[in-house]
Parts: structure tokens; sequence; C-alpha cells
């Protein structure tokens, strides 16, 4: 029974670390976002934080994974309300981008510096990359629904998804670096028309 207690507290101060370090990268970046500052954030020491983290990445590691879930549950929860493929689309897509209950800005910000570090870390970048890969896959499946529903063809799936993933990044990118700049909401309306004029473009099957 102590074993379980002391595991159960163990998974509880990881996760208090992980959490700890999502507003302090969303506001400092990757480069400042420092073991104090993570340990103040916390209300821990940085001893501690070296007791639960072999380094700074292996914290990184864990808070893209949990990122990653947040995202899935966010979609899971506005799917079960959605009806037919078209529904589940607008859902997917509401969840990434909407700026409605569950919305996230501070994950949205990390994110963003998930993919700058994803570039320079291997580590990082497979993560980022197997999370893109997944988006991509969930995103060609739903729009091929989309265009089976409405009779058409299920060729340009894949190409009119990596559009809209590429178009989800960009927005992310833009609201933490131009978010005074850009009209607030757009990015959810223009990903939505981008799709339904993308699929009602595609040839009929």
């Amino acid at each position: 029974m102590a074993r379980t207690a002391s595991t159960a507290n163990t998974e509880h101060r990881r996760a208090a670390i992980v959490a700890a370090m999502l507003p302090v990268m969303a506001r400092h970046g990757y480069e400042k976002a420092t073991i104090q500052a993570i340990a103040r954030e916390a209300g821990l020491t940085p001893g501690l934080i070296h007791y639960h983290f072999k380094s700074k990445q292996e914290i990184l590691v864990s808070l893209v994974q949990g990122i990653v879930e947040f995202a899935r549950a966010r979609f899971e929860q506005a799917a079960a309300k959605a009806g037919g493929p078209s529904g589940r689309l607008h859902a997917y897509i509401e969840a990434r981008l909407g700026l409605g209950e569950g919305a996230a800005p501070d994950m949205v910000a990390a994110w963003v510096m998930v993919g700058a570090e994803a570039v320079r870390q291997p580590e990082v970048r497979a993560l980022y990359q197997q999370a893109v890969a997944a988006e991509l896959a969930e995103l060609t499946q739903l729009v091929a629904d989309c265009c089976t529903e409405r009779r058409r063809s299920t060729d340009g799936a894949a190409a009119l998804a990596a559009g809209l993933v590429a178009l989800m990044e960009g927005a992310f990118q833009l609201s933490s670096a131009a978010g005074d700049v850009m009209p607030g909401g757009y990015a959810a309306d223009a990903a939505i028309n981008f799709a339904t004029l993308g699929i009602a473009a595609a040839p009929k099957a």
C-alpha cells in the first residue's frame, strides 16, 4: 500500500512539474524556461525538479505528450455532440482552432515553441512529427468521409488534409506572434471554409 501511495505521489509531482513548464514556456520560450523558473511556478525546489526529471528536455517531452492528449480529448468531447461526417470535421477544426469552451491559449503558445524546438532537437522533432502525422491521418479520414457523404472523389483527401494542417499550424504561429493584428476568431471559420470549398471542388465519384 505504501508503495502504491508513493507511486501516486511521484506521478502527481511529475504532472505538476510538467504543468508548471507550460505557462513558463508560453511566456518566455524554451530557452528561458529554466529549471529555477519551472520550480518557482510549481512551488517546488530545483532539487525536486531534478529528482523527478533528468533534464529540462525530459520535461519538454512529457509536455508535448500532454498537449497532444489534451487536443485529442477536446476533439472527442466535441465529436460526441456532432452529427455525420461534416459535423465531425467541423468539430475537429473547432477543437483545434475554436475560441470557445476549453480553449487553452497557453497550450497554443507552448506548441509553437515546441515546433521551434523540434527544428533543433531530434527527440522533440520525432514527437512533433508523430503528432503531425497522427493529425494528418485523422484529418484525411474525416475529409474522405465528407467526400463520400457528398459523393465526391476521395483522391484529393490527403492533400486537402495537409492544407488544413498547414493552416492550423500557421494560425497557431500567428496567434502567438501577431495575435493583436489578426481578426478575432478568424482561424476556425477560415479552416472550415477552406475544407468546405475543397470538398465541393472534388470531382464527382
